[in-house]
């Protein structure tokens, strides 16, 4: 069917729309033309607030078709990772919020429960609904309840082992439950894997072999439909809600950013957009001051892999989103992009690794957390040197605290033999990348953050930092502020603040969250009157490890007053970076307030010692070699 793609047509049914309801009263031609002004509606709306297009785009006829056959919130519409759900929003009372997506106090990017009783399980991870889906029937059949469960799940998520899992489980089950494959061939990049060219050839065939691979899971399979085909959609589902003899699969075949041309020509479907012209697509993009973090790690790892061909490159469905697509561009037989399947991408690596090469498994921190046992069982415990580059460390702005890396510190520094690092900043990063090429004595990790770097001039090769020393950046005598990661400039901010007031500061970059620089910690406690951590991560992390060294030397028995900074026990909302760190309390202003409280409760006469290396600092043309203090 044709599709519109015009952003300034009148929306005179889409205005009589306040929730699903109204569309049970809309004949077919009614929402066929629904289906072109809800996609002009979210083609405006995205292009103020930027967001997950093409996604949205892709479902704008499944979504109206869903909604208008079942009866949401009665029923439940669960949507995998829900990046798509923006068309769902607008149909389920949220339309007049939408230009508040993915701001402070506004709506999430994602299916979220307590914005909507429309939104029955949250996501933002991939290959969670048909697990979930198949609790909320078993809950409804337990209870003697009536109500259909739906499942929505991309071709890309279901080539995930929970996705597998999840059908080998409801398969057998019997109970009622459908799930609707949205088979777009895309996750954010093109789909990859034998089960994306196994969907392929079902798109080809027409017989009753296209769905043995779903039938033999025990689901009563129909398909392939046009998914952007109402006149296929309505009646198919409404036979499906007729029907409750078990597990059903639907697969809809869709396009990415259907129906907008510049979408539908890019690469990657317009998967995440700045806000941009709907005439042109040309997106607004501020002139970036400093190379991304992500692009730093790509070019050092480039580099390191130019003098070492040993050295592979391994990504989870997020080539373009970690850098490894840059890799696979200057060595397309060493990288390697497994599909969403992290715990597998680790295991891989882990092998890799058993077989002398050196891998970098380079997986975004909130994803790594579905590999852990994975990082335990298969790399840790065999002593494995595997090495982690952790993109989307600390807090990451609109994506909000689903994708928020605030666990990695804790989650791997307390392994054994685990070495990990943080950047202060990407020159730093360059080191690290070095210095994890060089490094076979088990496994290491190193952790950045999302967005642009900071502008410092970046080495032309990255040098081996001796593991576990840290740097003093800025001397003084009173507080000390030992910093883990990015938030190095704000205590530099910290300190010039604390100056205004008379207060004498120094600044420490501990680099390594494991093994810690136990001389760096002694000289610190012992010439300050406070020492305070400062860490992108949740409480548990290098503050807790410090705390934990410490104690154990007697080195908290009244001698130096210790505060720890780190990110509050709580998910912080989606907003922009900035405010998340102000609610965090992690800024300048945070950091000058907790040394200037504690110094005020800090024993007045310490016995404060001063060791050989008090009183001197690193010069500036030393700050990112690898000789340290």
């Amino acid at each position: 069917m044709g599709l519109s793609c015009a952003n300034d047509v009148a929306t005179p049914l889409l205005d009589q729309v306040r929730g699903p309801d109204d569309l049970k009263s809309l004949d077919h031609q009614a929402l066929c033309l629904l289906a072109q002004e809800l996609r002009g509606e979210t083609l405006r709306v995205v292009s103020e607030t930027g967001g997950h297009l093409g996604s949205s785009l892709g479902v704008i006829e499944l979504t109206i078709a869903i909604h208008a056959t079942f009866s949401a919130p009665r029923d439940t519409i669960i949507w995998d990772v829900s990046h798509q759900c923006y068309p769902h929003k607008m149909l389920t009372g949220r339309r007049d919020r939408m230009l508040s997506l993915r701001k402070k106090d506004g709506l999430s990017g994602f299916t979220r429960r307590g914005e909507s009783p429309f939104d029955p399980f949250g996501a933002a991870h991939s290959s969670t609904s048909i697990s979930a889906g198949l609790g909320f029937a078993t809950a409804r059949d337990l209870k003697g309840e009536n109500g259909h469960v739906v499942c929505i799940i991309g071709d890309g998520a279901m080539s995930a082992g929970m996705a597998f899992e999840a059908m080998n489980n409801a398969g057998t089950s019997g109970r009622p439950l459908i799930v609707i494959l949205n088979d777009n061939d895309m996750s954010i990049s093109a789909s990859t894997g034998a089960l994306s060219h196994h969907l392929a050839a079902v798109r080809q065939t027409v017989g009753a072999n296209a769905g043995n691979f779903f039938e033999n899971f025990g689901f009563d399979y129909r398909g392939p439909v046009d998914g952007h085909d109402l006149d296929t959609l309505l009646p198919l589902l409404e036979d499906l809600r007729d029907t409750r003899d078990g597990p059903i699969l639907l697969h809809v075949v869709t396009r990415k950013g259907a129906g907008y041309a510049p979408a539908e020509k890019a690469a990657d479907k317009y998967h995440g957009v700045n806000p941009f012209d709907v005439a042109t697509g040309t997106q607004t993009k501020t002139q970036a001051k400093a190379p991304s973090y992500t692009r730093v790690f790509a070019d050092a790892l480039i580099e390191e892999a130019k003098v070492d061909d040993r050295i592979v490159a391994i990504t989870a469905a997020m080539a373009a989103g970690t850098g490894v697509d840059r890799f696979e561009a200057a060595f397309p037989d060493r990288a390697f992009d497994v599909g969403i399947a992290e715990q597998h991408a680790v295991t891989f690596a882990a092998g890799l690794a058993a077989s002398g090469m050196k891998p970098f498994c380079a997986i975004y921190s909130t994803f790594l957390q579905r590999a852990y046992d994975q990082i335990v069982h298969d790399v840790a415990l065999q002593q494995l040197p595997v090495r982690f580059a952790i993109d989307r460390a600390g807090l990451v702005g609109a994506d909000g605290p689903t994708h928020a890396g605030a666990f990695d510190i804790l989650y791997l520094a307390n392994l054994p033999g685990f070495t990990v690092m943080a950047a202060s900043d990407e020159a730093e990063l360059v080191h690290m990348v070095a210095t994890a090429a060089a490094h076979d004595d088990g496994p290491i990790a190193f952790r950045y953050p999302r967005g642009e770097g900071t502008g410092v001039p970046l080495p032309s090769k990255g040098d081996v930092l001796p593991i576990g020393c840290g740097r003093i950046i800025e001397q003084g005598s009173q507080v000390a502020l030992l910093s883990l990661g990015t938030r190095l400039a704000d205590c530099l901010k910290a300190r010039r603040l604390l100056a205004l007031e008379g207060i004498s500061v120094t600044v420490a970059d501990a680099r390594f969250a494991k093994p810690l620089d136990a001389a760096l910690i002694a000289e610190l406690v012992d010439n300050h009157a406070i020492l305070v951590t400062v860490e992108e991560g949740a409480t548990g992390g290098f503050g807790a490890l410090v705390l934990h060294h410490l104690a154990n030397r007697g080195m908290l028995d009244g001698r130096c007053a210790v505060r720890t900074l780190t990110l509050p026990d709580s998910f912080i909302a989606h907003a922009s970076p900035q405010d998340m760190y102000e609610e965090a309390k992690l800024t300048a202003r945070h950091i000058a307030a907790a040394a200037r409280n504690g110094l005020g409760t800090a024993r007045p006469h310490a016995d404060i010692r001063r060791s050989s290396r008090a009183g001197q600092q690193e010069l500036p043309t030393r700050l990112h070699r690898a000789e340290d203090r």
